[in-house]
């Protein structure tokens, strides 16, 4: 039996066996694709960036009456013209929260709801005075909130 040139010429003269080179194969591909994917990862976040709408953002602290940070207050938010609060976050362990709101022209009212909360040893805080700011477009504000005894 003889086999015909074109199979000689595709036959391995390397040292990788036929058994071997699926799997060499498959490693080219996979390094190709390790090369390429931080491009790609870039391209597909650029994209979403561009469905994403601009936002401001209020970062804020919540202090303690002795001037430490306070971890899970609950913290709200509103428009001066709303009774209601529209946003309700927690103060983390570091005492600070971010809300992202609409960018453009607004103020807001921002307040710290202590109204079942009991501090570390047991005693009951009062709120503060609620923080008024205003947003001009796409920027942060930041704040503190201060509690009382």
């Amino acid at each position: 039996m003889t086999i015909p040139k074109r199979l000689l010429f595709l036959s391995c003269s390397c040292s990788i066996s036929r058994c071997n080179l699926p799997l060499v194969l498959l490693g080219l591909l996979l390094s190709l694709l390790v090369v390429q994917l931080p491009v790609l990862a870039a391209l597909g976040a650029s994209a979403d960036r561009k469905h994403e709408k601009p936002y401001a953002l209020i970062y804020g602290t919540v202090w303690g009456p002795d001037n430490r940070p306070v971890y899970g207050v609950k913290v709200r938010i509103r428009r001066p013209d709303q009774k209601k609060a529209k946003w309700e976050l927690y103060s983390d362990h570091s005492g600070e929260f971010a809300q992202r709101v609409p960018a453009g022209k607004a103020d807001y009212v921002i307040w710290a709801d202590v109204k079942d909360f009991k501090s570390q040893d047991g005693r009951h805080l009062r709120p503060g005075d609620e923080v008024k700011i205003h947003i001009e477009n796409d920027e942060r504000a930041d704040i503190g909130l201060h509690l009382k005894q």
